[in-house]
């Protein structure tokens, strides 16, 4: 069949060739820009997927699990669009040649390879993933700190359980001008410890993200969770919540300070010295205090 154009016989192979080459050079552009994109946009090394930077010895196994789980996923992908481009080369149409390809019903060991491949990824995936999750998130440990986080709108309290002591925490102001960072609430851990989070809310659902762990941990109301971390090395990391809670749920920031051993305990002292100690209950939790309960401190945090 071939279709006239001001005179001159255009076969309809030849269009379909070309629409093919349109096509495939779309296609390379939209790879490469969505690659671009992507890279641009990530912070860590290559070595690490690009993943942010973990401080904290259960960030290693999260690091490894995102890493080899890359590499499976580029193998499939390499895989995937290599057969593709083969057989757009190898069966592409030829001039002259207008029969129809031989039409098979079925192929039963290619159908069997794409059944038992995909089952035996994702059950790989699936092993993996559920025993990094148990690790990084086992409380089994005996904790050297224990820290009961209270999410509030829109802020935070900080409960030191073994020092008996607290810090409150009132909402971010952001000026964008510098130094705002230095006014929110800083949760201070101990370098090279283990330390167990016991977070809480006070109102509605927030979530505990320092991304420098690579895990944060939903706060329920109602609800008891708690996940431990080993920090690595010192230094300021940003914090925040991870869940829709409200108005001003981008505001809800805070800082944690990785610190010396000494310097921990001096900012446990400091605190103590400012008279801020006991520990913080649920009688300042939004639903106590609008029932106007009598005020009693939480048990189960100690």
């Amino acid at each position: 069949m071939a279709v006239t154009t001001k005179g001159a016989p255009v076969r309809q192979h030849d269009l379909h060739s070309a629409r093919s080459r349109r096509g495939l050079r779309a296609l390379w552009t939209a790879a490469v820009l969505g690659a671009v994109a992507v890279l641009t946009g990530c912070q860590g090394e290559f070595s690490d997927g690009y993943l942010l930077k973990g401080v904290t010895q259960e960030s290693r196994q999260i690091t490894d699990l995102w890493v080899w789980a890359w590499v499976a996923l580029i193998g499939v992908g390499a895989l995937v669009w290599g057969l593709i481009f083969w057989v757009v080369i190898r069966y592409r149409a030829k001039p002259g040649d207008d029969s129809i390809p031989p039409q098979l019903r079925y192929n039963v060991p290619i159908e069997v390879l794409y059944t038992i491949v995909p089952i035996f990824m994702i059950i790989t995936f699936f092993y993996y993933t559920a025993k990094v999750e148990s690790d990084v998130m086992g409380v089994g440990k005996q904790p050297d700190v224990r820290v009961n986080v209270y999410g509030k709108q829109w802020s935070w309290d900080f409960n030191y359980l073994d020092a008996d002591v607290h810090e409150v925490g009132t909402q971010a102001v952001l000026t964008g001008e510098p130094g705002v960072e230095q006014t929110l609430p800083t949760l201070y851990i101990p370098v090279g410890k283990r330390v167990e989070f016991i977070v809480t809310s006070r109102d509605v659902a927030h979530s505990f993200w320092v991304p420098a762990f690579l895990e944060k941990l939903d706060m329920i109301p109602g609800r008891v969770n708690r996940f431990q971390v080993v920090p690595t090395e010192t230094g300021t990391f940003a914090g925040k919540c991870a869940e829709l809670c409200g108005a001003y749920h981008s505001r809800m920031l805070f800082n944690v300070k990785i610190v010396e051993q000494a310097e921990f305990d001096q900012h446990m002292a400091d605190l103590k010295a400012a008279g801020q100690t006991g520990i913080l209950g649920d009688e300042f939790s939004r639903e106590k205090l609008m029932k106007g309960e009598d005020l009693e401190t939480s048990g189960g945090l100690k």
